[in-house]
């Protein structure tokens, strides 16, 4: 008797670390830590007010610890023609175009964006696959929410509640031609097929004259 119940609090013990350890790997974290504490990125470009991440010009602020398999959750508020993103799997931050796999944000409610090819609108992954449903973005000034999941090779895109986007990067054997046979940018020649699935995550900053704000940027485990 006195086995089994011993046997029984061990049993209970390990299932219990288990379930903590899980928990703590789900638990959510700020992208970039207390205070961009985690985050490289130009001072003088970059800036965090209220809990709101801005930038006067075009570049990208950087985590300081490259993820795989994880949650990406995050809101931002684009302005007239915002043309951004969300770059993930970079394993190059001062080269990171065609080292990387970019989550598109702009307006497509903007006369850039109208008449735009399906992969340059929001939710899109930039050059490769555009997003299953148009103008799922707010207009300009109001909030919206992303929620990006990678886990290898495969990346779910969901924006304001709606699954608009799938990829399996396998899939992406071409560097000049999409599985769907449309083009890809010239500037981005290495087949998805072969990026690593782990690196660098990042937020680009101010594209020509269209501001972007983001806020409530945080991370988990999502293995």
């Amino acid at each position: 008797m006195k086995r089994i119940f011993l046997f029984s609090s061990v049993l209970l013990l390990i299932c219990s670390i288990s379930v903590h350890g899980e928990n703590k790997s789900k638990k959510w974290k700020p992208l970039f830590g207390t205070n961009l504490s985690e985050a490289k990125y130009n001072a003088d470009i970059w800036s965090e007010k209220d809990g709101v991440l801005s930038a006067v010009k075009d570049e990208s602020i950087w985590t300081t610890t490259e993820y795989e398999n994880f949650e990406l959750d995050l809101e931002f508020k684009t302005d007239n023609n915002t043309n951004s993103g969300v770059v993930v799997y970079c394993t190059d931050r001062e080269n990171w175009i065609p080292n990387s796999v970019e989550v598109q944000i702009a307006d497509d409610y903007g006369e850039h964006f109208v008449k735009a090819k399906a992969y340059e609108k929001c939710g899109a992954i930039y050059g490769h696959l555009g997003a299953n449903k148009d103008k799922v973005v707010k207009k300009p000034g109001e909030w919206n929410h992303m929620n990006i999941k990678c886990v290898g090779q495969y990346i779910t895109i969901i924006l304001n509640g709606k699954k608009v986007t799938e990829m399996d990067m396998s899939k992406w054997t071409s560097g000049k031609k999409n599985p769907d046979g449309t083009d890809i940018p010239s500037w981005l020649p290495k087949p998805f097929a072969e990026l690593p699935t782990k690196g660098y995550i990042g937020l680009q900053g101010k594209h020509g004259e269209s501001l972007i704000w983001f806020r409530n940027v945080k991370i988990r485990d999502a293995r």
